[in-house]
């Protein structure tokens, strides 16, 4: 009689924390555990998206000057890629006291063709800063470039003076980047992620940079030619972002190195 009336009082109990959504008020019993779930949720959801975060690579050293274009001036050269050899002040000597900005055009472009009538000229133009491990591009805004006057007869002198010379054959072990969204304009602008805007970028002429890493992990750039020196651009689309072995004759360019190389020898790692 007790075991019959006890089954009935705990039944009734049951019945009375039964929630539906329509009542206006939840139990107490269940009002505790949901809050509980609730910030059980919370701290799960808090901690995942720390762990996701403290995970991820830090964002490259690479700077895109977007809106603060300059005026620069300097010697155009053309080969192997356009580019500015200005003066870098306070630095001695021939080779140091000239710094080679490669030049590129706005969004997806290079600028090849524009600085074919200006090459060997000492001239003024205004460009945004693209720069990432002591190389710098200038994006050269559209119809800035003019002759320098007067002509500044000892950059001149030292731009005909600069030197290029072989520092051997190599094999190296590396990757495709294109040095625009490389060394500033995109995070991450390199490996598969990237591979899509490079090739874009490539084949509208952004000059292609081949990124060796040394036994310490440091980053050493090299710009592509063909053997004979020329552009490789539509030769190399194929192979953009892929583990890459390229043998070659390495050449110095004041502070950039040249990649010569036959782009058919090149070979999947």
């Amino acid at each position: 009689m007790n075991e019959s009336r006890g089954v009935r009082v705990a039944s009734v109990n049951r019945e009375e924390e039964f929630y539906f959504g329509w009542q206006p008020k939840m139990p107490r019993r269940q009002a505790f555990f949901m809050a509980g779930v609730v910030v059980v949720l919370f701290l799960f959801a808090a901690g995942l998206a720390a762990l996701l975060v403290c995970s991820q690579n830090p964002f490259a050293p690479a700077v895109f000057e977007s809106l603060m274009p300059r005026t620069f001036q300097g010697v155009v050269v053309t080969t192997p890629y356009p580019a500015l050899l200005v003066l870098r002040p306070g630095v001695a000597g021939e080779v140091a006291a000239l710094s080679r900005y490669l030049l590129v055009g706005r969004g997806k472009h290079g600028v090849q063709q524009e600085m074919t009538s200006w090459q060997g000229r000492a001239v003024k133009l205004r460009g945004r800063l693209i720069y990432r491990d002591q190389k710098t591009l200038l994006e050269v805004v559209p119809g800035s470039i003019t002759a320098l006057t007067p002509v500044d007869a000892t950059l001149v002198a030292r731009a005909d003076s600069l030197p290029s010379y072989s520092l051997g054959s190599f094999t190296l072990a590396g990757e495709i980047v294109d040095s625009k969204c490389y060394f500033g304009m995109m995070k991450p602008g390199e490996l598969k992620t990237h591979r899509a805007c490079a090739v874009r970028c490539i084949s509208g002429g952004i000059p292609p940079v081949f990124v060796v890493r040394d036994q310490d992990g440091q980053a050493i750039y090299l710009l592509l030619v063909s053997a004979q020196g020329r552009s490789v651009n539509a030769e190399i689309l194929h192979l953009i972002a892929e583990p890459l072995v390229i043998s070659g004759e390495i050449v110095q360019h004041g502070d950039w190195l040249v990649l010569q190389a036959d782009p058919k020898t090149y070979r999947r790692s």
